[in-house]
């Protein structure tokens, strides 16, 4: 019992961190002074510290099974640099006025989808869909569409013209996009170097702290400098920096509470699909109530609640009928 509560709570401290993550960025990038990559060093710094300091810890207390393998290290590094770059996709969301209450739920869709493509794809086990797997892909793709069409709208005097308006919708959905296709292959890269490091859990998550490092704060400060040098610097802020640092702290802590609910016993057939049924749920709670509190947001319809609840009934269905592949089926390259 006592394992299973651990691992509850492991999965509680997923969906939370995860949950709240949209709401912290977006005030990072609106307190950034139009800034689209300085809330970008700030989320690196965080992922960096905890995504490579708490396990650390970790290692010392428990110990961890597994070793260090340059293969391990490469795949676990490569899979740091999809997830920082699907970071800055959700970044450029906010920054073209993208919305947490609908931006984070199709990117929680739709992860798990292309997640579900690249496993299939690396197991060759394409042949192994069930119609159950199918009809969780047209959920989702049904849910994202009543998403994005009864999305929240903001208060009356607050509009913009048309052809403004349909030019950041497409900005949002590129971005979204981008953010989908990068952390849905996010998994599969970081299982394969967990594997190619005997089963380590931690020293993957070490990996990707590192690369969150090089991507988000070393290669960021580079181009910030290359591109607009000082007046870019100039719109630092504090309390832009301290929003997006604790984004960037949710995300490294949701991760983490990934790993725990599985080194307590949790199987990824229940772990993720409620993380990700779950996390949308928080998300639109921290999300819808203050605006409707100050007005930002005027009215909720019912066919959107209806389409996240489609989405998220959607995405755990194509986890839980994702094909297992072949025990012994050699993995495409």
């Amino acid at each position: 019992m006592r394992e299973f509560m651990m691992v509850i709570g492991s999965i509680a401290l997923t969906a939370v961190s995860w949950g709240v993550y949209g709401v912290l960025m977006r005030n990072g990038t609106a307190n950034m002074n139009g800034s689209h990559l300085l809330p970008f060093i700030w989320v690196g710094l965080a992922y960096c510290a905890i995504g490579v300091v708490v396990p650390v810890i970790l290692m010392q207390l428990w110990g961890e099974k597994g070793s260090w393998t340059s293969g391990g290290v490469m795949w676990s590094f490569i899979a740091g640099v999809t997830t920082a770059v699907g970071a800055l996709g959700v970044i450029l969301a906010f920054t073209f006025g993208g919305s947490p209450v609908y931006v984070m739920p199709l990117i929680f869709g739709g992860a798990p989808v292309v997640n579900t493509f690249m496993s299939m794809y690396l197991t060759g086990s394409y042949k192994q869909a069930s119609p159950l797997f199918f009809a969780g892909l047209i959920l989702v793709i049904v849910g994202a569409l009543c998403v994005l069409i009864f999305k929240p709208g903001p208060a009356p005097g607050a509009g913009q013209g048309a052809a403004h308006a349909a030019v950041s919708m497409l900005e949002v959905g590129l971005s979204i996009a981008l953010t989908v296709v990068t952390w849905g292959v996010y998994g599969p890269l970081l299982h394969k170097g967990q594997m190619l490091m005997q089963g380590s859990r931690l020293r993957p998550l070490i990996c990707v702290g590192a690369a969150y490092f090089v991507v988000a704060v070393a290669v960021t400060a580079v181009l910030i400098q290359i591109l607009d040098g000082s007046e870019e610097w100039h719109k630092l802020s504090v309390k832009g920096s301290f929003w997006s640092f604790g984004g960037g702290a949710a995300g490294a802590v949701g991760a983490i509470g990934i790993i725990l609910a599985f080194t307590f016993g949790g199987k990824p057939s229940y772990v993720m699909p409620l993380v990700f049924g779950t996390a949308p749920v928080v998300n639109t709670l921290v999300t819808i109530g203050p605006g409707l509190a100050d007005g930002s947001i005027t009215s909720v319809s019912p066919l959107f609640f209806a389409g996240l609840i489609i989405v998220i009934a959607g995405a755990a269905t194509v986890l839980v009928f994702a094909p297992k592949g072949a025990p012994h089926g050699a993995a495409h390259k």
